[in-house]
């Protein structure tokens, strides 16, 4: 078995991973707990839960009587670029209110809204994590992140009064979706009194002033120009 095959089965059956280099090697650690290591020599070894029924698949698929089962990486690759899949991407700040209210209208949409905030990290950090997520899983093709007022601020010297601002770590991770998606593919839906971050110019803004279901319209019709098929019952 190669990483290419294995990684072409993960993609196949939807199965949330990160993948990073080993000593002679590929390491596949899944969202579910399971750990593939698949070595040069084609030889595989299981870690985590070795006993669940995808690690009991993946052994099944490596011995010679599977080996019909494994995926024509061709055409799995040919689905990644087909376009994306149900799922969503959300980073927010501290106002998980207004997190509850986007989680819903995705579902509502028939979408499925992937949280940053409740990933498991395996040992790394939010950066590491968020890099690794965005970059193995292939067909999350939007980012939804919310500019909501959790801080406060002005610049030195300046007498005026404060103004709300966003968590500085979303501003962080907006800049790394944008970098990651493009542009046309990241909605920032933000609350009208927050300061929205300078010089970043072209970028998508749906404004809601208390709520996010006052933004529904608006990011059904960006979620449909970015090739998903959400549904509009409701809207």
């Amino acid at each position: 078995m190669t990483s290419e095959q294995l990684r072409a089965f993960l993609l196949q059956r939807q199965v949330p991973f990160e993948e990073r280099a080993v000593q002679a090697g590929t390491q596949f650690r899944c969202q579910s707990g399971e750990i593939f290591n698949v070595f040069d020599s084609g030889r595989m070894s299981f870690q985590g839960k070795t006993a669940s029924t995808l690690s009991k698949e993946v052994a099944a698929w490596d011995r010679p009587a599977g080996k019909t089962a494994v995926p024509d990486t061709t055409e799995v690759e040919s689905q990644r670029r087909s376009g994306p899949d149900d799922r969503v991407f959300i980073v927010y700040g501290h106002d998980q209110t207004a997190r509850d209210g986007l989680e819903l209208l995705l579902r509502r949409m028939g979408l499925r809204p992937i949280v940053l905030a409740t990933l498991p990290a395996s040992g790394d950090t939010i950066i590491e994590k968020l890099e690794g997520y965005l970059g193995t899983e292939g067909n999350i093709g939007f980012a939804c992140v919310l500019l909501t007022p959790d801080d406060e601020g002005n610049a030195v010297g300046d007498p005026g009064p404060r103004r709300y601002r966003a968590r500085q770590n979303v501003v962080l991770e907006l800049g790394m979706v944008l970098a990651r998606l493009g542009r046309s593919r990241v909605a920032i839906l933000h609350k009208e009194s927050v300061e929205l971050p300078s010089d970043i110019h072209g970028l998508l803004y749906i404004a809601f002033k208390e709520r996010v279901e006052e933004a529904r319209t608006q990011l059904y019709r960006e979620l449909e120009s970015a090739g998903y098929r959400p549904k509009s019952e409701g809207l």
